[in-house]
């Protein structure tokens, strides 16, 4: 325990105070398990909250990092210098992203690809106003927090940046209510991943699609979160009518390594002039090199498959859980590996956060009362099963630890 001690002493004393910290300090990770300093063992349901997709230390990252930096890392220039990496994974992107979607540009982060996004829809529109929903998180900015539809993370901010407009999350008509000429962008994740895995009404992703087309402001899609395979297809939106302008990525684009981009059309590109945007680290060899040995391992692999199949595994097992527990559990909900409990009380969510930590699994808790269960898209099923195992276990401490103290409370009152 000395050397996590130790460990903890030095970032609780110089590390910046914006995180609520678990006292325990990670040492190095394979697949879906990781240990602490003092050789204990826990299995990672979070991914990195959701970034490590093909799990800790996985070969294919590895190796394409050791031989990419034995090459070149960043160009001279930067951007403005042809890269044959960043050539790589553009031709790789075209393969895969939406029909449309024609131009790309890297950042370091979703924050960086959504702020990129609002800042190029008004240029290209000409118009101001941009519209988000409730619960949305699109990123740490000022930008992007004043486009959070989550009073916590940007009321404490003020001044925000002006001309954000907020509607409920699956309600068209307030959509159709907001848009007007004043309106450049609506920006929309298709499945809410930090406001609590809330997912859009049949039909609802589409029709705002249509709205937006119809009156002549711009889409941005968010999959930050979604992409990659996380809930199933590459992308969440694929396979339905959804024609964003803009559209943005990271988290699982490069399996772990600091990394993101936004696309969009043809249309929008023709709006955009050279200097309306850039950046140091702008597609840099390292991070495409990265990039494109992960995506080209979810194709090669057929991750899909694995990800529809372990993540109706883990759902049922969850839809279980909340069966046994209906006085804890309120609702069990997601897509693919992109799963939550709703908790019925936030302290209760509190206390099996802390409880799986106690047995061996990391879990995340947002919202105040939501467990994400969001686990490497290539977890075998046997190891979500041990997984499940340990909530399992942390569930049934905390509902037993519930109905004593409601024994005792009924016996005091009697």
């Amino acid at each position: 325990m000395d050397k996590q001690r130790k460990t903890i002493a030095i970032e609780d004393a110089h590390f910046a105070p914006f995180f609520n910290k678990t006292l325990v300090s990670i040492e190095r990770g394979e697949g879906i398990y990781v240990w602490d300093e003092d050789g204990d063992k826990y299995v990672d349901f979070t991914a990195g909250w959701g970034v490590t997709c093909l799990g800790h230390a996985h070969p294919v990252i590895t190796e394409a990092l050791a031989a990419q930096s034995r090459k070149i890392m960043q160009n001279p220039n930067s951007g403005i210098t042809y890269s044959p990496a960043r050539a790589k994974l553009l031709s790789l992107l075209m393969e895969i992203l939406p029909e449309g979607l024609t131009r790309v540009f890297f950042s370091n982060s979703g924050a960086e690809a959504n702020d990129a996004s609002i800042k190029l829809a008004r240029k290209a529109t000409g118009r101001l106003d941009v519209i988000s929903t409730d619960l949305s998180f699109h990123g740490r900015t000022i930008s992007t927090a004043s486009a959070t539809g989550q009073a916590k993370h940007r009321d404490k901010f003020k001044p925000l940046m002006p001309n954000y407009r907020f509607v409920p999350f699956n309600d068209l008509k307030a959509v159709a209510g907001a848009l007007d000429s004043e309106v450049a962008a609506v920006i929309l994740e298709p499945i809410q991943g930090e406001g609590g895995v809330n997912l859009p009404a049949e039909g609802y992703l589409e029709a705002v699609s249509a709205l937006c087309k119809r009156n002549g402001s711009y889409l941005i899609i968010d999959e930050v979160q979604t992409g990659f395979c996380r809930t199933g297809p590459m992308f969440a939106i694929d396979g339905i009518n959804v024609k964003p302008d803009f559209f943005t990525l990271a988290k699982g684009i490069a399996g772990g390594f600091p990394f993101g981009a936004f696309a969009m059309t043809e249309e929008v590109s023709l709006r955009l002039q050279k200097g309306d945007h850039g950046g140091t680290y702008c597609g840099n060899p390292l991070g495409c090199a990265v990039a494109y040995a992960v995506i080209k391992h979810l194709l090669e692999t057929d991750i899909r498959k694995n990800v529809e199949s372990v993540g109706s595994l883990i759902y049922e097992n969850l839809k279980g859980l909340q069966q046994a527990h209906p006085a804890i559990i309120r609702s069990v909900r997601g897509k693919g590996l992109l799963l939550a409990m709703e908790i019925e009380d936030p302290q209760i969510a509190v206390e099996i956060l802390e409880k799986s930590l106690g047995v061996g699994l990391f879990v995340n808790l947002t919202q105040g009362n939501v467990i994400r269960v969001f686990p490497a898209l290539n977890i075998q099923k046997e190891e979500a099963e041990e997984g499940l195992e340990l909530l399992k276990k942390a569930v049934t401490i905390v509902a037993a630890s519930r109905r004593e103290v409601y024994k005792k409370t009924v016996e005091r009152k009697s």
